[in-house]
């Protein structure tokens, strides 16, 4: 590899940019063509996530909020960009500094290939592999062309105005002029490598060239991906039958701005911890059902078809909702019953062993959840998914099967792209997020939040609608009362409650008068507990308050 330790170092940092984004690329495509490995990107992030304290992990749910994942994965990227720029810096006095940086990079990416469960150790070696030789043979070919013009070194063309300069002092020339350049010629004019203005037009065409294959190399790697698309999967889906009975929310309040009691699926909240979708299809899938059990056995999926399934509306939450957020939604679940499920390995309520006390959900990914093994047998809607608002399970929701248990938040209960269902004993077993510092177990606590109108609102005096939610899954909403300012608690009119597990509508009429005015909203509970006024965090089991906002009126 040619270097120059006097030439200037923006080209080098450049070409080692530029190297860095083609081997990304090409890691890209070469997971892409394989449908059983994972981005290279999205296996070290989450070994990122999965390796980072707990605080450090917290801080960025709260920061990043959904935008997490984007965040993550985004850096990533950015940081490999930059330390090939340094790279490519440092390659410009040491020829070996280059491919070994890079092999440095290929090696950790090929680590976290083979740690990913849902990645393939052949195909993540190789995309490594792959990504340190086309990454090296680029900043080769980029500093070469950097330093001579071409992309490979060459024999340098002696400049004609130094060329007459030699010819005029070996014919006896003297004076000013023996150092003076032919007339009519101008060294700018000139291709000289390393520093003319042709060397430059050259690199910058060469890594334009470059930038333009990372870029197509990677799009057409996500691209190849999506012909894995568990979509292809979940379109050739039907669902049996919804059994009849099921307790669906009416219309509810008609107040404008106010939350639906069936949220879109579109505009359903999503938390997990997969950086990438999990793609996921139905041949091959099977549910095992094993652990502290009698009666292990599997299910492969039309075999979970064919049980009894129930369909039942559940307003589901995530325990980093703060006050009056919207990491809450409620959807019509349709699925089997874990009674069903677990009777089928030998386990009933009241007969549950110390040792199965425990029901962990792991997912395809190796996220895991864990919650009272007694909770899925005592009555409450608690279900393997299959359906979501009388569709097959979204993707980005778990396909091809997911939990739902009401009452429960989902870092302990929701397992997405769901694969194992396993008995332990309590102590046995600390799922994914326990050893990060949230709590064993984690029960829904009672909320509320206003919808309109919103913080900063300009309303005009009069007549105002203020609306909103309020839910405590498997307990239910029995009062919703307002407060403007510092009067007194007002009781809000509800939507009906279909069941305990869904959430309801709240509205009052608010006679408006100018000025700027405080609204806070508590609910009670169908056991007659108040929401506290007291503010907790999200951490470690759920934000505690009452949801307020300032408007103001004119």
């Amino acid at each position: 590899m040619p270097t120059d330790a006097s030439a200037p170092r923006w080209p080098a940092s450049l070409a080692g940019l530029i190297a860095a984004a083609v081997a990304l690329g090409v890691a890209e495509l070469v997971t892409g063509l394989s449908a059983s490995t994972r981005s290279l990107v999205a296996s070290v992030g989450d070994q990122v996530v999965d390796r980072s304290p707990g605080g450090v992990v917290k801080w960025a749910i709260e920061v990043f909020g959904t935008a997490d994942k984007a965040v993550l994965l985004t850096s990533i990227v950015v940081v490999c960009l930059g330390l090939g720029a340094l790279v490519g810096a440092a390659s410009q006095r040491r020829a070996w500094a280059g491919p070994a940086a890079l092999g440095a990079a290929a090696v950790a990416g090929a680590a976290a290939g083979v740690a990913d469960p849902l990645s393939s150790d052949a195909g993540a070696v190789t995309a490594a592999v792959l990504a340190w030789a086309s990454g090296s043979l680029t900043l080769w070919a980029l500093l070469g062309v950097a330093r001579t013009g071409g992309p490979l070194p060459v024999a340098t063309r002696r400049p004609v105005a130094a060329t007459a300069t030699a010819t005029a002092v070996s014919r006896g020339a003297t004076g000013p002029r023996a150092a003076e350049p032919m007339p009519g010629l101008r060294t700018d004019d000139l291709d000289v490598p390393g520093t003319g203005r042709g060397d430059r037009r050259a690199f910058l065409a060469w890594t334009g060239a470059a930038t333009a294959f990372a870029g197509v190399a990677a799009l057409g790697g996500r691209s190849l991906a999506g012909r894995t698309s568990a979509e292809a999967a979940r379109a050739e889906i039907v669902l049996p039958p919804a059994p009849s009975g099921a307790a669906v929310p009416g219309p509810g309040l008609t107040v404008d701005g106010v939350s639906p009691l069936i949220t879109p699926t579109a505009d359903f909240y999503r938390i997990d911890t997969a950086l990438v979708l999990p793609q996921v299809g139905v041949d091959g899938w099977s549910l095992e059902v094993a652990g502290a059990t009698p009666e292990p056995y599997s299910l492969t999926f039309d075999e979970l078809l064919d049980m009894p399934m129930v369909e039942a509306p559940v307003t589901i939450a995530c325990v980093s909702n703060e006050v009056g957020g919207d990491l809450v939604g409620t959807a019509v679940w349709q699925g089997v019953p874990l009674t069903a499920v677990l009777e089928r390995a030998g386990l009933r309520a009241g007969e549950v062993p110390d040792d199965a006390a425990q029901l962990v959900g792991r997912s395809v990914d190796g996220f895991t959840v864990g919650f009272p093994t007694e909770t899925a047998l005592d009555g409450r809607v608690a279900m393997v998914a299959v359906g979501m608002n009388g569709e097959p399970l979204p993707v980005r929701h778990g396909f091809p099967a997911r939990l739902v248990v009401a009452g429960l938040y989902g870092y302990v209960s929701a397992t997405k792209w769901l694969s194992r269902l396993e008995l332990t004993g309590w102590d046995d077993f600390d799922a994914y997020w326990i050893p990060r510092g949230w709590a064993k177990e984690a029960p829904v606590k009672t909320q509320s939040r206003i919808d309109v109108p919103r913080t900063g609102a300009g309303l005009v005096a009069g007549p105002v609608a203020v609306a909103g939610v309020a839910w405590a899954p498997t307990r239910g909403i029995s009062q919703v009362e307002v407060q403007v300012d510092d009067g007194p608690w007002q009781e809000a009119r509800l939507s009906d409650g279909a069941n305990s597990d869904v959430w309801r509508q709240w509205a009052i009429d608010w006679d408006a008068t100018p000025g700027e005015h405080r609204l806070r909203v508590r609910a009670t509970d169908g056991e007659g507990e108040t929401q506290t006024e007291e503010r907790s965090r999200v951490a470690p089991d759920g934000a505690t308050g009452w949801h307020t906002r300032t408007v103001q009126v004119s």
